[in-house]
């Protein structure tokens, strides 16, 4: 045991020993610089010495531009651009694959591949209209009264006042709802087109009789009604009819049900049109949608 505490005592003693560094002129022997040092304090020197270099070269590395020149190490710029690159890459094949399948199909159009009429936009007969509540509510019950009630003892209505024309008819509005188009015959859109609830009635605009009820590719189901002085109310793109040929109606009386059929429509909605002696009319001139 004294033996290796001894051994371990003079093993310090060498490293703690101090040592002369000497550097001398070899022709004068002059000494021009002399270190004191012990090997201990050589090794602490040259370690903190090591990890000071080490963390120097570190720090140019991370937070300098040389680092671009390490391999395997990127910009974070670079990265960037490249991402935003690759969405631009992605967003034109989208638009180039668009752009050629619009170009098929107009080749496809041009060509006569594709058939005109089509039975895309027929209306689904699956569902069970008969269970819709269609009955007229209080309100549009009163309001029938009061305009019944107003013809009655009106001695001009029906008499002479069909000759200076429809100006005292008192019209039904078929639907309330919101006017996506309106009339413009200089565009051969003879009617207003009027988007509603799903599901809802279309209601007769005045008394008349129903003089068509039929299916056509272009308007879907049609129904249209003869009114009194030469006057017809039309109303097209239904998804099913209430009413058959030579039915009588009454103003407010529900006909058909508002739909999405025929090809000349992009979503539920009534097309609805009134003919004066052969003419077509404006129906907002003559009622509030």
């Amino acid at each position: 045991m004294t033996e290796n505490k001894d051994k371990k005592g003079k093993f310090l003693d060498r490293w703690r020993h101090p040592y002369r560094l000497v550097v001398m002129n070899d022709d004068t022997f002059e000494e021009n610089f002399s270190l004191r040092l012990t090997p201990l304090g050589l090794l602490i020197l040259i370690g903190s010495v090591t990890i000071v270099m080490t963390m120097l070269v570190i720090s140019l590395i991370a937070f300098t531009p040389l680092r671009e020149y390490v391999p395997g190490y990127a910009d974070v710029g670079m990265r960037r651009k490249l991402n935003t690159l690759s969405i631009k890459a992605d967003s034109l094949e989208d638009v180039l694959i668009q752009r050629n399948l619009f170009t098929d199909n107009l080749n496809n159009v041009l060509r006569g591949n594709i058939k005109t009429d089509s039975a895309q936009n027929r209306p689904d007969k699956t569902k069970e209209y008969a269970k819709l509540k269609i009955n007229a509510s209080v309100n549009e019950l009163s309001l029938q009264k009061n305009i019944e009630a107003q013809d009655k003892y009106s001695l001009a209505y029906g008499t002479e006042s069909n000759k200076s024309g429809i100006s005292n008819f008192f019209f039904f509005t078929p639907i309330k709802g919101l006017v996506s188009a309106s009339f413009k015959s200089k565009e051969l859109h003879f009617g207003i087109d009027i988007v509603g609830p799903e599901n809802e009635a279309i209601k007769t605009t005045l008394d008349g009789t129903v003089i068509m009820a039929t299916w056509s590719s272009e308007t879907g189901y049609v129904v249209a009604v003869q009114h009194s002085n030469n006057l017809i109310s039309i109303y097209k793109h239904n998804s099913v009819l209430l009413k058959k040929v030579g039915d009588y109606v009454k103003a407010g009386e529900p006909i058909a049900i508002i739909g999405n059929s025929g090809e000349q429509t992009t979503g539920p909605h009534l097309h609805f049109e009134l003919w004066y002696n052969g003419n077509p009319i404006n129906p907002q001139d003559y009622m509030l949608f």
